[in-house]
């Protein structure tokens, strides 16, 4: 892990979906390789870092998780603000959870910029024997909709890295080809607490 004080980028990443579904525990995973069975639900707003190398930039990731619950939904302007990623997760062994997701992706692309990079993903995958999501059928949602798709274990740390390194990676690509056509104004770091303007970044990210 690269030092937390030195970085080429920052991105904010932000967790949405429904209360439950294991995103306190994804974010501590993969920030800090911890899991808390006994994990309370969030209330109102935390958030972690973690840097990794992606091509010999540092990255830092800036991770932000809210409650899932409806009474939260007053803080989803600032919460967004700023996010060039967000994971869409959902329990494997909830269905509801999945239906869900429609509702979060559009809330999400509501309130955040209009390039953002989304993955959908299925938590949880260690309950295989109570599986009620079809695979396919989450994969399909998320090539209808433009998404990354993955499905992980917090529990077990399956894929947890692979998540937040693939959605850092992608955003840095986009980063670093913005940069290349528009050298004179580099934007290396994006900085969350800065509300970012979105009729300056109109149009897609081409990241399908």
């Amino acid at each position: 892990m690269a030092a937390d004080d030195e970085y080429d980028f920052l991105f904010k990443i932000v967790l949405i979906g429904d209360s439950g579904v294991g995103k306190s525990n994804l974010l501590s995973r993969f920030t800090r390789n911890e899991f808390n069975l006994e994990s309370k639900s969030t209330i109102g707003v935390e958030f972690a870092t973690r840097s990794i190398k992606v091509e010999n930039k540092t990255i830092k990731a800036q991770i932000w998780d809210t409650a899932g619950q409806e009474r939260y939904r007053a803080i989803t302007s600032a919460y967004y603000r700023g996010a060039v990623g967000a994971l869409l997760v959902y329990d494997i062994a909830k269905h509801l959870t999945y239906e869900n997701v429609e509702r979060w992706l559009k809330e999400l692309r509501d309130h955040a910029d209009s390039n953002i990079v989304i993955m959908l993903v299925g938590n949880k995958s260690d309950l295989k024997h109570l599986r009620a999501v079809p695979t396919e059928e989450a994969q399909k949602f998320a090539e209808e909709n433009d998404l990354s798709f993955i499905e992980t274990s917090a529990l077990e740390a399956e894929n947890v890295d692979d998540a937040f390194t693939t959605i850092l990676t992608k955003i840095y690509h986009i980063v670093s080809q913005k940069q290349v056509a528009a050298p004179e104004k580099p934007d290396t770091v994006i900085d969350p607490t800065k509300p970012q303007n979105s009729k300056e970044k109109s149009g897609g990210c081409g990241c399908s």
